[in-house]
């Protein structure tokens, strides 16, 4: 947001470089020299930003008259507990919850700190404060830096909301137009196939949070390789299209596309269906093991995507897969017809989820998705195969 670098990766000295800039005081960003005695105002600060826009508090920095950071830019005494405490405050006082994102960062002697606050624009609005459970906004207006409001009466922020997720929407639509542009120039149609989407973008998406000319290096650097496949392979051309670049290619009659947009959504579609013996009959088959592979190569380029552009709030999922109806659903020695025209699945994960706990959730989608085409299987399974699959990425 304020860094030009992923959040976790940002140093002691460059919360000193940034001070020195003189950025004031606003409706996403905020100084405090010392965690306030008064917890529940604290907790006032945390929540009037999830409620608004997002934003980010820096502790161990005083500020001037004018909003402004004042030097000397020294940081505070080191405190191995503090993030405990920063959390047990949000627990304490917030309902429901808020998500946020924290880096200690200590001085090269090791004995002086600052604290970075980062706090994502929640999808979870109102938070309430306290125990009279007040809801506030982040105004930025130096007098009244916060403000209570009911929580039924934020019509801007919630204009703001839709214009986000209307944009949203049209990001994706543009994308998937494009894979269906580029079959249109090959004079290859996917009509009849199963063609499986993935995507993931920011849940609020409001500008672009890099410029498209720095894409190709970031492609390059989210690139995931693994034996059974790679995502946004860097030895394929790139495809500008508006705010973005798509890495396509039709490798061993596979036809596949990855795009990257500027804004954060990053997409990936390709045919999985293929003809093979079943019973000693041609069929259109869909393996579960296929969709593994391609989960697990799609989430973690989208880790890695997300965390370089310091992404940090709600993350909007979809899987849709087309023309699935009388497909054999094969996995190991499980088989099944399957009776759904088409599936369409749509999650809301939080960054943390991706970082921290990406086998489970792939795990989780996975066996809800061989469930829907019509496989009952054990979750040792699929778990099973996850962990090893997991075990060969190279990232």
């Amino acid at each position: 947001m304020f860094f030009d670098k992923p959040f976790q990766e940002v140093t002691f000295d460059d919360v000193v470089a940034f001070c020195k800039k003189k950025v004031p005081e606003g409706k996403q960003l905020d100084y405090k020299y010392i965690l306030p005695k008064n917890h529940e105002k604290f907790a006032k600060v945390i929540a009037s930003f999830a409620n608004a826009l997002g934003g980010l508090i820096i502790v161990g920095v005083q500020d001037d008259k004018n909003d402004m950071p004042h030097p000397p830019f020294n940081g505070i005494a080191y405190h191995e507990k503090l993030r405990n405490t920063i959390e047990d405050i949000i627990k304490v006082y917030i309902d429901p919850v808020v998500f946020v994102d924290i880096n200690i960062c200590v001085n090269k002697t090791g004995d002086r700190m600052f604290v970075l606050i980062q706090i994502p624009q929640s999808n979870l609005t109102p938070h309430l404060v306290g125990k009279l459970k007040r809801a506030y906004i982040r105004t930025g207006q130096s007098s009244r830096p916060e403000t209570i409001v009911h929580p039924e009466k934020l019509p801007w922020l919630l204009d703001h909301r839709k214009k986000s997720e209307r944009l949203r929407h049209i990001l994706y639509d543009k994308a998937e137009s494009h894979f269906e542009n580029y079959l249109k120039t090959m004079t290859v149609s996917a009509a009849g196939e199963v063609v499986c989407t993935l995507s993931l973008s920011p849940y609020y998406p409001d500008e672009p949070l890099i410029s498209y000319k720095k894409l190709p290096t970031l492609i390059e650097r989210c690139a995931t390789h693994a034996p059974y496949g790679v995502m946004a392979n860097p030895e394929l051309p790139l495809q500008p299209v508006q705010d973005g670049a798509a890495v396509i290619s039709n490798q061993r009659g596979i036809y596949k596309m990855t795009e990257f947009n500027a804004y954060g959504l990053l997409m990936n579609k390709q045919i999985v269906s293929s003809e093979e013996m079943v019973n000693g009959h041609a069929a259109s088959t869909i393996r579960i093991e296929n969709l593994a592979k391609n989960m697990v190569l799609f989430f973690t380029t989208a880790r890695k995507f997300l965390t370089q552009l310091n992404v940090g709030g709600s993350l909007y999922f979809r899987l849709k897969m087309t023309n699935t109806r009388a497909r054999r659903a094969l996995f190991k020695t499980h088989r099944a017809t399957v009776l759904e025209d088409y599936l369409r699945m749509d999650r809301t994960f939080s960054p943390d989820e991706l970082q921290r706990d990406l086998p489970r959730t792939i795990e989780t989608l996975l066996h809800e998705i061989a469930w829907s085409l019509g496989l009952q299987i054990p979750q040792e399974e699929l778990h099973h195969l996850l962990t090893q699959l997991m075990k060969e990425i190279h990232e």
